[in-house]
């Protein structure tokens, strides 16, 4: 009797803690800068972006990160890459359901052109 309610608790423990460890939702695009863009206006547009981003239903807690490469193979058209991180998926639909019709969405245009993203799970 004791072994099964070992078992079970533990079986229980592990489904109630799940979430305790699931990863942070992250999206990253590759992203071109326009003719004579700098990384300056970039990270201002970035920041502009981020302010009104916090604001959007479940963007409380949005991180928003540009990353320029530093030595790379230079093939491809990526400049730089955006990243978007949430801490959780719940967090992340609700901000994304939010973002069409927000002041964010308005503030995409802008010395860059993002023509694809992935949707990755950080831990």
């Amino acid at each position: 009797m004791k072994t099964k309610f070992f078992w079970v608790f533990g079986l229980v423990m592990m489904i109630a803690t799940g979430p305790v460890y699931a990863g942070k939702a992250m999206q990253m695009w590759n992203c071109g800068m326009d003719d004579g863009a700098s990384e300056e206006a970039i990270e201002e547009h970035a920041s502009a972006w981020l302010k009104a981003a916090k604001a959007v239903n479940g963007g409380e807690n949005i991180e928003a990160h540009v990353l320029f490469p530093v030595a790379v193979n230079a093939t491809g058209e990526t400049d730089f890459v955006f990243v978007v991180t949430m801490p959780t998926f719940e967090d992340w639909g609700k901000f994304w359901d939010a973002y069409p019709s927000s002041e964010a969405a308005a503030q995409e245009e802008g010395h860059t052109f993002c023509p694809d993203s992935v949707v990755w799970e950080a831990v």
